[in-house]
This record gives C-alpha cells, structure tokens and sequence, in this order.
C-alpha cells in the first residue's frame, strides 16, 4: 500500500471536508428540492460542490472539474472533456438516502486520466470512513486502495474471491430496482441480494468484500457516480466495465452511463458480462 501519495491525500482531506458539510446539514430540519424527475437536491449537495470545487482549482490549478451541482454550458463542457485529467465530483451520491437519513451516502471526487478512472475518493460521512484508491493500469503502475478510518488509520483493501454467480451476493438500488435485470439475475442463479442506496456505498462494500457485485442497467447513472468508486474497486483488485464489457470512456461527450455498469471483484466479471450480452444484447 502506496503511503506517500500526496496527491490522493490532498483529495481525501478536501472530500472529509465536504462531509463535514454534509453532515452538518444532515443535523438541520433541512428541505428536499427536485431538479427534475427523480433527482433531489438539497443545500448539502450545493454547498458540499462549492467547497470541493473551490479546494480542487486551488490545489489543482487548471485542471478540469465537473460536478454535478454545478455542470457547463455545453461548448465549456465539451472543452472540459478534451483535458488529459479531469476531476469528476459527486458532491453527495445518495440525495434520496440523505433525506431519508438512513446512512446510505457518499462524498465522491474522481480523477480521470486520458479517458480512465484513475483515481478515486470515497468519504461515508456518517461513519467517517474515507476509501481511496489508485486503479492499476498494469505494467507495474502498482494500484491500491486503503480505507481510512475516523481515526485516521488505514488497511488495504481487497476483494472478495468468490468465483462462481451463484455463490455471490449482488447488491441492488434500494430505491429503484430495474426489472429488466431480474432475468439475468435468475440466469446467474444468485440468490443472495442486498439493498443499498448510493453508487457509492454500493462499489465500496464491493471493495470491503461484503458483497461481491452490482449490476445497473442504466439509464440515470454520470460519470461523476462512477469515477471515484472505479478507481477505488480496481485498485482493491476488482473490475468495471459496462454491460458489455468495455471500459468506460470518461472522454464524454455525454455524463450518462447509458450502457449501464458491471462492477465485481473481478473473478465473477466474464461470467457476469458474458450473460449480460446473452440476456440483455
């Protein structure tokens, strides 16, 4: 485990910022507003990406930033998709379970690297545990993820090695559980499924090894709810990919992940992906 990486320190001191945010609003009677169909915000999600975009552009001086509670004009965002690295921020992933107050969400800043999940933070503001990693890239780049605990000590994190579908626990939405993955959910033969809120939270008990994978279909997922738990769970040994297998492209020109996500400790990924193509393709 990498212990002199100061650039993913700096990130995950600016993310425990944003949960002390979060959670100070957490303590309020605060309100719930609806920016369309489905998708709450409140003055956590705005005032936590304040905070961390203001922090990355002075930690980080002209690198790009997109961040849900504050996304481009569409000429800006495209220019913003041509850098190199590019910061993707989910300043509280899990709105719907913060209003519900049941624990189930995340602060999220995710570096991008030529069009890849390179480095990821993940702050659960509740237990004050922060997960972070570096996704290796093989030929030696050496990737690791570590959780961070309140306290401030770390452990390495890795996956879980359940090999076969049938022997893994898959971890759903607890809010909205899409239909068209029950069929594949029988063809892999998984009986055990655990409800979460969060894309966040979901990827990290991946990388925790208390569950061994998350399938979504989708459709409301960005890129922004990706990048820091891929980072995270590929460092921590796992694999994710789309539906079809292919890595995810964060060189845009659109923030939805319309050809859904796969994430798994990697021993289970062929399998998954394989049925995936046969049920769903």
């Amino acid at each position: 485990m990498n212990q002199n990486d100061r650039e993913l320190d700096e990130i995950v001191r600016i993310a425990r910022a944003a949960a002390a945010i979060v959670m100070d609003v957490y303590a309020t009677p605060f309100t719930v507003e609806m920016k369309g169909p489905g998708d709450p915000v409140t003055r956590a999600d705005r005032e936590a990406n304040a905070l961390i975009c203001s922090a990355l552009e002075a930690a980080f001086p002209g690198e790009a930033i997109l961040a849900e509670e504050s996304v481009p004009a569409a000429d800006e965002l495209a220019a913003r998709f041509r850098q190199e690295r590019v910061f993707f921020v989910d300043p509280l992933d899990g709105t719907r379970e913060f209003a519900d107050r049941n624990g189930e969400f995340a602060v999220m800043i995710g570096l991008s690297v030529r069009g890849r999940a390179a480095l990821g933070v993940v702050v659960m503001p509740t237990t004050g545990e922060a997960l972070a990693g570096r996704a290796d890239e093989g030929a030696g780049d050496g990737g690791f993820a570590f959780l961070e605990a309140k306290d401030g000590s770390r452990r390495p994190l890795r996956v879980s090695s359940v090999g076969a579908p049938a022997d893994a626990a898959l971890i759903v939405s607890r809010s909205h559980r899409p239909k068209e993955l029950e069929p594949l959910i029988a063809r892999l033969g998984i009986t055990r499924v655990v409800p979460c809120g969060s894309v966040g939270v979901k990827i990290a008990r991946i990388a925790t090894a208390e569950v061994d994978l998350y399938i979504h279909g989708g459709g409301g997922a960005k890129l922004w709810d990706s990048c820091a738990p891929e980072a995270v769970l590929r460092g921590a040994g796992g694999r994710f990919t789309d539906l079809a297998g292919a890595p995810i492209d964060y060189t845009g020109p659109g923030l939805k992940l319309a050809r859904g996500i796969i994430a798994s400790n990697g021993a289970l990924q062929d399998a998954v992906v394989a049925a995936a193509r046969s049920e769903l393709g």
